[in-house]
């Protein structure tokens, strides 16, 4: 395997570059093939692409406000384990326990290593500490796993977030964490103690990963579809990432072509890659590549040259000038505008064997070039002067410590020292329009849509086509003769494609299979419609997530935001027991500055006021948050919580379970199995949870089977697991489209249809028969009418009173926020049914209580904001 890309015997055509070259001059969206011509430019060819990638560099540094400047890190480099699972070809970084240990050193740096070198730093003015490590080592080698053990961190990552806190703490320096592949819930405990991170995406090429002999051979983590899901996941997380490639590893052109094109596509959709590296590969002895050439200088300069044409002025480009022998005013020509961490005090440890250049020799290289260098930060300007939400609050106060408010760079005249790391003890102090949950019905919402709609929620081109590329669902007619009988006979008989034609029904097939559903309620769970005395309190509406569905989520500085304190909390649950509630659901806003144990505080303050009363609390969505702020793993976070005062939790932040629709629907909210995790947990402690199904947005039948069918076998398996299910409902949540941003930036269609909404909670009793027994219908979004329909067609349930909604009337529902005992009543009897009050896990509501809603009829005494 050569070193260059293993094309070059096939050289473009003079006609393909001329082409090519002319294309890009005039700043043509270049294709892949074009892009894999230019990465093949030599000579007068290369000279000529250099000099329009410099021109679209400086049109966007003068963009970004910093016209002729070129950027340098002043930094640390930390190596916190030089262990790794993986094998890497190429690498002298990794190594083995018996070298460390015969070297004298532990398998992870000490924390007074990793200060000391810190420390040291700091006193140099360096601003950032680059913490790298090999992969998960703990999966590979015993020796690291035990070192772990004895000083107390479930995983490698525990300990990079433990020695992050530190540094911020006792040096002052800004972490940019480089742990290799991580998941979606190990960046959500790394964001908080880090400005920013990073992982080289090196090469889409599969089969060099795949293929005996290839560099990734054996490297389960160099995967190219797992290292870009973790580019993604950054982006999810509004992590500013750092990513790049290794050239000249055995790639051919077209694959470093595709190699771009895929950081692009990921720079585009979520805006969230900060700097992309353009490395070259240089063979180390001791390796199993040592006999690969070097990438020429030549390949370098093409492919930066490139990658300007292909990420456009706004990239921030970086080729390490270690690497380069001093060739800086090619790089320069070729279009970077940054040189990556320069330490004074370390070495490059990923290459050991060449030095840093000396930061005046930089300054005086640049210069030459005519350019000023100027050092900056471990998170890029642009970040800093974004601040929320891609700096968490916890670091904010770091980096604002160390920058320049005028231009985002570091400010030079920074004193670098050590600030105290802390989560927020208690909830933020009330503030806001704590009085929507009643003036939504009276004023409604400001505004149809947030203060930065453009930005929060990613690049909405991109969410356009790739659901235009995804197409119309297909409609399966099927056997729907068939598929009836086999629904009517056993429904839990019916095979996918029979559900996929019912799911499809109209007319009269549509009546008789809403007929079959209802004759399979009646057998499963009886004549009677339930419904819950219950109260929504949505304590806080500041949300930085992103969910492209929802309309209740709001800046912390936009007009219709709001957070309640806990006593204002503990005085609803308070008035909700007084007209006779048996429940309190409460959920909120994943607000950057709620502490990971506010929620504990939430449940107990309830529990404290009104030992009575059943706290149905916190979604999924928040259970993550609040274990990875109090660095509890899951199942800790919920014992905790269920220690305080949580009774059950409702199984919201579902929407469909299936990440191909979830991350369109939501730039940041957890993963279909992170959710799975949550709620199964929950049931192993004895938590239950409802759980539910938003519908009729950017999905198809195809993803409500799916959904369906997932909630059916975690069903099972907690049945046979327990002997109890652990969900206690299944909730349909037809999409409310009217205020939505999904719906407002025109890619989600107009909610479900009636046939839709008549098709899903018949299908819904049917596939979920005969493990959850109980569907609901909801009122909030379909109304009176709407819902006695339901209650036709499969549905034995009408949800709660609520006393207050605010989510769905802050996406446009037109019935109201709340229903007395006589009005829920009145539904049932108008689908002929009889009625009855039931608890939060369908028992029987005691004298008392009946007695108590029955004489306010669920009313609050008044539905006013609770002030302080």
């Amino acid at each position: 395997m050569d070193g260059t890309a293993m094309d070059a015997s096939n050289p473009p055509t003079a006609n393909a570059m001329r082409r090519a070259l002319r294309r890009a001059r005039d700043g043509v969206a270049l294709d892949v093939t074009e892009t894999a011509v230019l990465l093949q430019a030599r000579g007068e060819d290369l000279n000529d692409l250099c000099a329009s990638a410099a021109r679209v560099r400086d049109a966007g540094l003068a963009a970004a406000g910093r016209p002729g400047v070129i950027t340098y890190s002043k930094s640390v480099f930390i190596p916190l384990t030089r262990l790794c699972r993986d094998k890497c070809h190429y690498c002298t970084f990794v190594t083995v326990p018996g070298k460390l240990r015969r070297a004298g050193h532990g398998m992870f740096m000490s924390p007074d290593e990793v200060l000391d070198i810190a420390r040291r730093g700091a006193e140099l003015g360096c601003k950032e500490a680059l913490i790298t490590l090999g992969d998960k080592p703990e999966d590979r080698w015993p020796e690291a796993r035990e070192w772990l053990d004895a000083h107390g961190y479930d995983d490698t990552i525990a300990y990079v977030r433990a020695m992050s806190i530190r540094i911020l703490e006792e040096t002052g320096l800004l972490p940019h964490l480089n742990p290799g592949v991580l998941g979606w819930t190990d960046f959500q405990r790394l964001k908080p103690v880090s400005a920013s991170m990073g992982m080289m995406l090196e090469t889409t090429a599969t089969r060099l990963w795949s293929e005996p002999g290839g560099p990734h051979f054996g490297s389960p983590d160099k995967e190219p579809a797992v290292r870009l899901r973790v580019l993604e996941d950054a982006g999810r997380s509004s992590v500013p990432f750092t990513s790049g490639l290794l050239i000249g590893i055995g790639e051919t052109y077209q694959e470093r072509a595709e190699s771009l094109f895929a950081l692009r596509k990921v720079s585009r959709a979520y805006h969230g890659v900060q700097e992309l590296i353009l490395q070259n590969f240089r063979a180390k002895p001791d390796t199993a590549m040592r006999g690969m050439p070097d990438a020429e200088l030549d390949e370098l300069v093409a492919t930066v040259a490139v990658a300007r044409h292909v990420m456009g002025p706004a990239a921030c480009l970086q080729a390490p000038p270690n690497l380069v022998d001093g060739e800086y005013g090619r790089l320069i020509a070729a279009g970077v505008d940054d040189w990556g961490g320069v330490s004074p005090l370390t070495p490059d440890h990923v290459n050991p064997e060449r030095p840093w250049p000396q930061i005046e020799r930089l300054a005086e290289r640049s210069a030459a070039a005519g350019f000023e260098l100027r050092e900056r930060l471990a998170v890029y300007p642009e970040y800093v002067r974004r601040g929320e939400p891609w700096l968490d609050p916890r670091v904010l106060p770091h980096v604002r410590a160390l920058a320049d408010p005028e231009t985002g760079l570091a400010n030079p005249d920074a004193v670098v020292r050590g600030l105290p790391w802390q989560e927020p003890e208690d909830l933020p102090v009330s503030y806001g329009r704590t009085d929507l949950h009643a003036t939504i019905d009276t004023d409604g919402r400001t505004g149809d849509r947030r203060a930065d709609f453009e930005d929060v929620y990613g690049d909405w081109e991109v969410l356009r086509e790739q659901v235009l590329a995804e197409g119309a669902p297909e409609r399966l007619v099927g056997d729907l003769r068939e598929a009836l009988a086999v629904a009517a006979d056993d429904p839990t008989r019916l095979t996918d494609d029979q559900a996929l034609a019912l799911f499809h029904a109209d007319g009269p097939a549509l009546d008789a299979l809403c007929r079959i559903a209802d004759d399979v309620r009646r057998d499963a769970v009886g004549e009677d419609v339930t419904y819950c005395v219950t109260r929504n309190i949505n304590f806080t509406n500041v949300c930085y997530t992103g969910c492209r569905f929802c309309a209740f989520a709001q800046r912390r500085t936009d007009a219709d935001a709001y957070t309640l304190s806990l006593e204002q909390v503990a005085d609803r649950a308070a008035q909700a027991w007084e007209v006779g509630a048996t429940e309190v659901c409460m959920q909120g806003g994943i607000h950057p500055d709620l502490p990971g144990t506010a929620y504990f505080d939430i449940a107990r303050a309830v529990k404290e006021r009104v030992p009575g009363i059943h706290v149905h609390a916190f979604s999924p969505m928040e259970v993550v948050n609040g274990a990875t702020r109090t660095g509890l793993s899951i199942r800790d976070w919920l014992q905790r919580a269920k220690e305080n005062g949580l009774d059950s939790i409702p199984g919201t932040a579902a929407e469909i379970l299936d990440d191909e629709v979830r991350w369109v629907l939501t730039k940041g909210k957890l993963p279909a199995a992170t959710w799975v995790e949550v709620v199964t947990t929950a049931h192993e402690l004895g938590i239950r949870s409802s759980s539910t199904m938003m519908y009729g947005h950017v999905d198809t039948p195809k993803h409500w089977l799916g959904h369906l069918r997932l909630l059916a076998e975690i069903q099972q398996r907690s049945l046979e697991a327990n002997g109890t299910g652990g969900f206690t409902e299944f909730v349909t949540l037809p999409f409310i489209h009217t205020n939505a941003p999904v719906y407002l930036a025109g890619i989600a269609r107009p909610g479900p249809t009636a046939r839709d909404n008549r098709a899903v909670i018949a299908m819904a009793r049917l596939l979920l028969h005969p493990h959850i027994p109980n569907i609901q219908t909801s009122w909030v979004k379909l109304g009176a009418e709407g819902a006695a329909e339901m209650l036709r067609s499969g549905a034995n349930d009408l949800g709660g009173t609520l006393m207050e909604e605010t989510i769905s009337r802050m996406a446009g529902s037109a019935y109201g926020s709340y229903k007395s005992v006589r009005d829920l009543q009145a539904i049932a009897e108008a689908a002929g049914r009889p009625h009855r009050q039931r608890t939060t896990t369908y028992g029987e509501v005691s004298a008392e209580r009946r007695a108590a809603a029955l004489a306010s009829d669920g009313h609050l005494p008044e539905l006013l904001p609770v002030l302080d």
